[in-house]
Order: C-alpha cells, then structure tokens, then sequence
C-alpha cells in the first residue's frame, strides 16, 4: 500500500534585476547565470568573481586558527625529542581522510607517526580508553586526534595519566553540558577547532579533514615546506573529507573541493587510484556497476569528477569497510604504496560496499514495515527500533526516512548480544538533533552529533522511554509549519531560456553539494508531449512543449526532453496535454559522446 507523503510548498525568490544586469555586464556571464548568483546572496563583481574561480591563494593563513601554533610548537616537539606521535581518526571518510593526511604527511617529514581508526561496534564515535592505552603500550608520547576529540573528557585525562600530551584537531560542536556547558573542552595541550565561541577564524565549516590539512600544512611549512607543495600533495586527501562530510561547499571548502576535484583526477596515490578503478571512475575500471544516473544521463565525453561521483561513489566504499567492517581497512587504503595491496583492498571495499546497500535495503524496507503499521509517520517525530539491524546502516535509512517523510528521524538496533543499544539520526532544516538530545541527555549513557545527524548509545529498556520522550519534545518545540517539505527554486523562467549554452555556463557554479545545490528552475504553463517508460517502472522519460514567447519571430514550440526519477505511478495516469507547473534541474547529456541538455524532473503539479 502507497504510504501518504508531505506535499512541498515551492518558494520563489523575488528577482533583482539591477544586481543581475551589473554581474552579467562586468563579468560577461549570461543573464541566468546572474540570476542563479544574485538569488543566492552572490552580489558583488568581486565576491562573483572569487566564487566562480575560486583560487587556492585565497585560502586563509592556519594560523588564525585557534591553538593553531600551540599544536605546531608540540608536534615540532615531538619530531626534536624523536617521539611517537599516535594519530587518532574517525571512522567515516572525513575522518578516515584526515588520518590519512597526518600520517602521509607527517611520515614524509620524518616524524615517527602511527595511525588508528575506530571500530564502529568494539569502540564506537569517538576516543575509546582503549585506544588511548594501546598508544601508551607502543610508547607514543602525542596523541594527535582528528576529526574527534573535542568532547573526549575522560580520555584525555587518561592519556595525561598515562605520560601522553594531547593535540585535538576538530570541528565538531565544542564540550558537552557535564563539562561546563557549550564552551567547555578537554584539558589537551592544544584545541583546534573552528567552532570554539573564542574563535576568530574567518570560516568556521571547514570539515574535520579541512582542519587537518590547514594545521599539516602549517607543521609542513615550519618544516621548510613550501604551500604549493603540501596542498599539491593532500589536495586529493582533503577534497574527499570535504564533500563527504556535507559541509557548505562555499568559502574554503569550496576552493579546497573544486581544487582537490582536479588533484583527484590526477593523483598518483596508490589507494586512490584502485578506488577510482572499482567506482567505474578510471579510464581501466576493474568492475562496472549499473547506475541510474550515468544510465539516463551519460558518462562524461571527457573523464571530470565531480562532487557527485564523490558523494556516491567513492565516499560509499570508503565507508563501507567502518558500517560493515572495519574502517582499517579504508585507512590503509588510503596509506598503501604497494599496488597489489592497493588493488586487492579496493576490491574488499567495493564487495563490502554491495553488502552495505543490501543490508541497507532489509533495514529500510523493515522500518517502512513498521512506519505503516504503527502511522508512526504522522508523528512529528520518527522514532524505530529494532533487533538486529546493523549499526553501520541506520544512519543512511534515518536519512532516507528523514527525506521521505520530512520529519525528524531517529533509528536505534539492539545489535547482537550487546546490553546497549546504539541509535543514530537525521533532521530536517529547522530542527536540531543535537539540541534534542542534549536537552533529554538523561535517557542516554552518551550522545552527541550536530543539528542535522547526531548519535546516542542507550539502555535498551529505555527505548520505549526515550520515543515518547523525544516526541513530546518535538511537539513543543516545532511548528507545523515546519514540518512540510520546500523546494527553494533558483529562477523562474521560460522552457526557451534553457539553451544548451545558458546551461553549459551554469557549470562555472560547480561543485554542487550543501549551500551551493545544483540550480532548480520553475517552469509554469508546460504540456508532456509525451511519457515512455524504462526499464525501470518507478521512472519515465519524457518531453515537454511550450510555446514560445517570442510570436515575432515565429518560432516553433520549444520541446526538451529529460528524465523523471521515482514518478513513475503519477505520470503514467497524468492527462495528456494537461497544462503543467514543474521543477526542474537542466544538465548536460553526454551519452555516446555527443553533448546535449536535459532536464530532471523534481516536483510538478496541474495547473490550475
């Protein structure tokens, strides 16, 4: 049976015809570009100019970053007194990447460095005890931690105890309130992290990997280093944490992922290398999958990767080896300078990869099982659970549950013969997980997380508590309002206005991810001039006509096609020549070698 889904409202910008006339007059861009800029607070020649060039020169100096030169002064330290630095990472690709930083860079300094990733189940987020121990038991005298660290309490207290100085380099919210409140943090030699309150660095996103390699690069450069040297080295290395962890792909992040797109193209990295073969992304693929999107739209003429191929075909494989395995194994892909090995690992992370989306897919299906017998998804929060669902997976079906019901989410497994229960959730704009979670931290042993994904481990006889808990919660602190799924559209414009050369340029805003999405447009008063299925039954191509504005000069209708994913059951019963309100997003199709535009469908309605 069909579940009922929210209905989006569709929110329009108003236009500045002023502003856009000024970018596309001193810049020599098109008048759809302009709009696209001006609606996304873009104004300025100048800040145009930098965004759609960005540069690496404009990165900033690291050590504006807070602690910055009180880490560099301890890792120095460390390299005089000839001592072992133990780096700690995390378990998803923007900390997996962030270890792989330090320790390529840090062993091609001559410093004596060894790494460590967690395991999901045997440690979970962040610094378990034992880790800590196990660096004291190789003799490590710095504990250099990674895209975590920056609510590791205890555990820096026992690495104090145990003869160990400690440099946290993170962006993850600061402390928790058992340790002072949002301000506080662990008592290390040194705090990196641009969401401290006392921070002064101009651009507080950077992803966990974005603060490793500005910090590596600081180390690198006290070194005798030059900068172009170590950003052309780890640009590849940064470009994965940066994507992969969905941090606003504007400002430094932008520079860092557009840059490292190019540098990943190039790389000469072993590890990197193999992964591009398995992903289908090298010019001598080990294996090819059947993807949906390279189907209807095309592989490139030219081998470019982009923030998509990023986002969902090498990041998954990465992080496939920690939901499925052992993140250990991504790690010493990503430090591997022998082939075989190189190659041999790439092929275990693309078979754990499948066993990740079928395990993924049991999960998801199971909690729509549960959603629909319980009309759980008329709340206006979800929250499941159940026994044996993988830890590694929850996360990515909260996400997809979050998405389809537009209704914060949380999913909790009582994992094997574990006496905790381990939960992992997704939002929605407007509404902080993380907040909900500090605010009902009773029910929990741990949580922590951000406004949008956030974790928490749990008695499991609690569970049933913590639900009617946090949906009462939810129903005081959120509007209704709030809770209907929007569409935030670029422009409003004609069919014609797509040209294949308008659309070429709207590549100069790439790449695409979170704050900067791939542009949307309304088209009002469209027919289907027709539908045909595919292969696939939950999607249709099809075409649509309009008739040109332009009377004067006689032209024909305008008819473009394109592709409409996962609105298969609708269009096939939609009336022919029924006039039509759509989103859409234009691209280029690169099938066969020959480019043209097309558009994917996003949300549509009659026009009445």
């Amino acid at each position: 049976m069909t579940l009922e889904l929210p209905r989006a409202k569709w929110r329009i910008p108003l236009r500045n015809p002023s502003q856009e006339n000024r970018l596309t007059e001193e810049l020599g861009i098109s008048p759809l570009l302009a709009r696209v800029l001006v609606v996304r607070g873009i104004t300025e020649p100048k800040e145009a100019e930098e965004f759609l060039h960005p540069r690496l020169e404009n990165l900033h100096d690291p050590y504006l970053l807070p602690d910055c030169a009180r880490a560099v002064e301890e890792i120095m330290l460390a390299k005089e007194k000839k001592e072992r630095i133990f780096v700690h990472g995390d378990y998803d690709v923007d900390g997996i990447s962030s270890a792989a930083i330090w320790t390529r860079s840090l062993k091609r300094l001559g410093f004596d460095v060894t790494a460590h990733v967690p395991h999901r189940i045997r440690e979970g987020y962040g610094i378990h005890d034992t880790a800590v121990r196990e660096a004291a038991e190789q003799g490590a005298k710095l504990l250099l931690t990674c895209d975590c660290g920056s609510s590791a309490f205890e555990t820096v207290e026992i690495a104090r105890e145990l003869g160990m100085r400690v440099v946290i380099t993170d962006h993850h919210l600061i402390g928790n309130g058992n340790h002072g409140g949002g301000n506080a943090f662990p008592r290390a030699n040194a705090v990196v992290n641009p969401s401290r309150s006392d921070s002064e660095y101009p651009f507080p996103y950077l992803s966990g990997a974005g603060v490793s390699f500005k910090v590596a690069q600081a180390v690198a450069e006290e070194c005798g280093a030059k900068p172009n040297q170590f950003q052309r080295a780890f640009l590849d290395l940064v470009c994965l944490g940066t994507i992969a962890d969905v941090v606003p792909l504007i400002g430094e992040n932008r520079i860092l992922a557009s840059h490292g797109l190019d540098a990943l193209e190039k790389t000469q990295k072993k590890g990197l290398r193999a992964l591009l073969r398995v992903s289908d992304l090298d010019e001598d693929p080990a294996t090819i999958e059947e993807d949906e999107y390279y189907q209807y739209f095309g592989k490139p003429t030219k081998k470019k990767i982009t923030s998509w191929d990023v986002g969902w075909r090498l990041s998954p494989r990465i992080n496939a080896a920690g939901r499925i395995d052992d993140a250990a194994h991504s790690l010493a892909l990503l430090l591997t300078e022998d082939e075989e090995e190189a190659s041999e690992i790439a092929k275990l992370l693309n078979q754990q990869n499948l066993e990740r989306r079928e395990e993924q897919k049991r999960v998801f299906e199971h909690a729509l099982e549960i959603i629909y017998e319980r009309e759980i998804h008329k709340k206006n929060l979800i929250f499941l659970y159940a026994e044996g669902w993988h830890p590694g997976v929850i996360g990515i079906v909260a996400g997809k549950i979050a998405e389809m019901f537009y209704r914060p989410t949380f999913l909790a497994t009582i994992h094997d013969t574990s006496e905790i229960a381990r939960g992992s959730g997704r939002s929605i704009p407007n509404f902080h997980l993380h907040n909900a979670l500090e605010a009902n931290k009773h029910l929990f042993l741990s949580c922590g997380g951000h406004a949008m994904a956030a974790g928490f481990s749990i008695r499991p006889e609690r569970l049933e508590e913590a639900a009617e808990i946090l949906c009462e919660w939810t129903d005081k602190t959120i509007a209704e309002i709030e809770l209907v799924p929007q569409w935030d559209i670029d422009a409003e414009i004609e069919p014609e206005n797509l040209t294949f050369r308008a659309v070429k340029e709207l590549c100069k805003l790439e790449p695409f991810g979170e704050a900067n999405p791939e542009p949307r447009f309304l088209l009002r008063n469209v027919e289907f001039a027709w539908i045909r299925e595919t292969s696939n039954p939950n999607h249709v191509q099809f075409a649509i006509t309009a008739p040109s504005n332009d009377s004067s000069r006689f032209r024909k209708n305008t008819v473009i096609e394109g592709i409409a994913f996962d609105f298969g059951e609708r269009l096939r019963s939609f009336p022919p020549c029924t006039k039509t309100d759509m989103i859409v997003r234009a691209c280029l199709d690169s099938w066969n070698g020959s480019e043209r535009m097309r558009l994917q469908l996003l949300d549509f309605m009659e026009n009445s």
